[in-house]
């Protein structure tokens, strides 16, 4: 007996094959340029936004690392 998923899998894989699923379009010049640009786009602005948070995601890290040093210190000194 098949099951579910198998059954969707050869759906899926019918509907991908059909004729009406094949697109009757072309990228020009212009399309291709624009989605170039909303790529660049989108990196230089992940590149900017950490740069612009570093500073924070470091200034965390570091402030909770100390706190761990400063509770292990802190017991230490109670066992002695």
């Amino acid at each position: 007996m098949p099951s579910i998923f198998s059954k969707s899998v050869e759906l899926l894989i019918e509907v991908l094959n059909s004729p009406a699923a094949k697109p009757q379009a072309y990228l020009d010049p212009g399309s291709g340029s624009f989605i170039l640009q909303i790529l660049l786009a989108s990196l230089v602005g992940i590149g900017f936004a950490l740069r612009s948070y570093w500073g924070k995601l470091i200034g965390l890290v570091r402030k909770k690392g100390s706190d761990e040093e400063t509770d292990e210190d802190d017991d230490l000194e109670d066992e002695e």
